[in-house]
């Protein structure tokens, strides 16, 4: 577990809402769908690069949902049924994950005990990242990858 900052991301990809239980399965799909569409998306920074982002605390209606991205130069010719996402530059607390997806809270678990004992305060409404530096198996068994929660500087 480490602290890190990430400078301001420009994220294309596609957005998920779904009741909260069921983000394990439809994550997957959309991800499974973004691969087969990603020559679509121009300007792509690195395009085996996962970007997962959401807001875990309060959020507005425009805020909801998880976004399944690959980020971008520039936003140019969003394709159709996309969306784009900017997340601003922040400082965040981190942890690696490897497991499947439904183990993923459990991670999140570990790194707020540890962000707590070293006196880091979550920000719930700014944007945590999920980054994994390859799509893998979007069928979510084995995953391998950064979950970065924002933290209070």
């Amino acid at each position: 577990m480490k602290t890190a900052e990430l400078g301001e991301m420009k994220l294309v990809g596609l957005r998920v809402v779904c009741p909260g239980d069921r983000y394990v399965f439809e994550i997957p799909k959309a991800i499974r769908v973004l691969k087969e569409r990603l020559y679509e998306i121009k300007q792509t920074v690195n395009p085996i690069r996962l970007i997962g982002a959401f807001i875990p605390g309060d959020y507005t209606k425009e805020e909801d949902g998880y976004w399944a991205c690959v980020e971008v130069n520039d936003y140019v010719d969003i394709p159709e049924g996309m969306t784009m996402l900017t997340v601003p530059a922040q400082q965040y607390a981190v942890i690696r994950h490897i497991g499947p997806n439904t183990e993923i809270r459990r991670t999140y678990d570990k790194l707020h005990a540890w962000m707590e004992e070293n006196g880091l305060q979550r920000l719930l409404r700014s944007w945590n990242l999920e980054i994994s530096e390859q799509w893998g198996h979007a069928d979510a068994d084995q995953l391998e990858l950064h979950l970065y929660d924002t933290i209070k500087i």
